[in-house]
């Protein structure tokens, strides 16, 4: 007997196969019950007619509980009702582990107790399909950056520093000294890219911000790169390359899973088309006052201000050139205006805001070590992230993007919690 996964079904059609699954749901219409079943790679369905097997047999599936494991036997067909397209005439049924009472049943649950079950939340199909997306983001990611002459440099999670300013940074004792858990590899970036010229880190990021927004968690994973002898433009083509390539992956590679969410194909089409458009900040304010937004020159940009600009465009739209006074100390003064620092953040449609954030890094020595005074930043911590301008500084430009915050675009989720297996939040570390 053949053993294969649900995913392998297409290939299978006509036969008569064996497969590891856990029941999610089941139905009876008279002399035929319907199993919902999963396995890890897919969702579908098995049919157990009474004409076809034991009445033991109808019994065992007539009574079997949610979430039981079990060997399932039986012979693929077509089923073009079905997301997933195929099911199987169950023959044989084999339980491995009796499951009963399983908490998460077929109904609506608030929230707060899908979270406090996340361990087995995950198992349903929206975050089976979120979290599908999220791993080949994550493999898209790296075929990116290597096929662009990137090396993964990876950043530490201790540090003595922070690019931001440690206001909102998790403390910690390391030995006799003070740590943070780090909020940003980009530091480190920087090191890299001036010894290999292109790196980039993924990995786990932390930030203390008493937030309860659907768009922040206090751990997240960031994509960092960093670029010798390059300029904004230069950096602001390669973001929207990566965009579209993730965006182009997901829709060769997700298709499924697309479909398990909702998400319209076509209106992720229009979003690997290139190049984006581009506006600066002052361009930007214009848009908000014409549009009949209060809002003050010198101010970041909250979520209604970027959902406004990115619904005059209907696709990611970079915005470039922000005030000192909105931006970190490590930023490269605009020439033109001495009020502008040179960096863009991309603003993603349909209400998502700001996925990515980069800037051209200051390059003078003296200039650098002001700021850093200025910003009431450990200058001793900082002595080694100097030395880069002593010693062969470059133009070099960077960026990051947070992956849930991507993944909720690309989702339509609603809160990036749903977008990391087991999300960390203001009033959760459990489970």
């Amino acid at each position: 007997m053949k053993q294969i996964h649900i995913a392998d079904a297409k290939d299978h059609v006509g036969e008569t196969v064996k497969i590891g699954v856990w029941l999610t749901d089941r139905r009876s219409s008279g002399k035929i019950v319907f199993l919902q079943l999963r396995d890890g790679t897919a969702f579908f369905q098995g049919v157990v007619n009474q004409k076809n097997v034991s009445a033991k047999l109808m019994d065992v599936a007539k009574h079997i509980g949610q979430e039981t494991s079990m060997w399932v036997t039986g012979t693929i067909d077509e089923d073009k009702r079905s997301h997933f397209g195929y099911e199987m005439q169950v023959k044989d049924i084999d339980v491995i582990q009796k499951a009963e009472n399983y908490p998460i049943t077929p109904k609506d649950h608030g929230i707060d107790f899908l979270l406090d079950h996340r361990h087995l939340w995950i198992r349903s199909r929206r975050p089976f399909a979120v979290l599908k997306i999220r791993d080949e983001v994550k493999r898209a990611t790296y075929r990116f950056f290597h096929k662009h002459g990137f090396v993964q440099f990876d950043a530490p999670i201790f540090t003595a520093n922070a690019p931001e300013g440690t206001t909102h940074l998790f403390h910690t004792e390391y030995f006799d000294h003070d740590a943070y858990l780090s909020q940003s590899g980009q530091l480190y970036e920087e090191a890299g890219a001036e010894a290999f010229g292109r790196v980039y880190s993924f990995g786990p990021t932390f930030r203390a911000e008493k937030s309860k927004t659907r768009r922040h968690l206090t751990e997240f994973w960031m994509i960092e790169p960093e670029m010798a002898f390059c300029h904004q433009d230069q950096s602001l083509k390669i973001q929207e390359q990566y965009i579209a390539y993730l965006v182009q992956s997901i829709i060769d590679n997700c298709q499924y899973e697309l479909k398990l969410l909702g998400r319209n194909v076509d209106t992720l089409k229009a979003y690997t088309k290139l190049p984006y458009p581009r506006i600066t900040y002052n361009e930007a304010v214009k848009m908000l006052h014409k549009g009949g937004l209060d809002f003050k020159w010198g101010n970041g940009f909250g979520s209604p201000e970027e959902s406004f600009l990115a619904d005059q465009y209907k696709r990611p739209v970079f915005v470039m050139n922000y005030p000192k006074s909105a931006k970190p100390f490590y930023m490269k003064p605009d020439p033109d205006d001495d009020k502008l620092v040179i960096c863009a953040d991309l603003l993603a449609p349909e209400g998502y805001g700001e996925i990515i954030g980069g800037s051209e890094r200051a390059t003078d020595y003296n200039y650098l070590k002001k700021q850093i005074k200025k910003y009431g930043l450990n200058e001793k911590s900082y002595d080694w992230y100097l030395d880069l301008r002593k010693y062969g500084s470059v133009p070099h430009s960077g960026f990051g993007m947070g992956l849930e915050r991507f993944l909720t675009w690309i989702t339509l989720e609603d809160h990036v919690r749903e977008c990391i297996p087991f999300p960390r939040l203001l009033n959760r570390l459990h489970p």
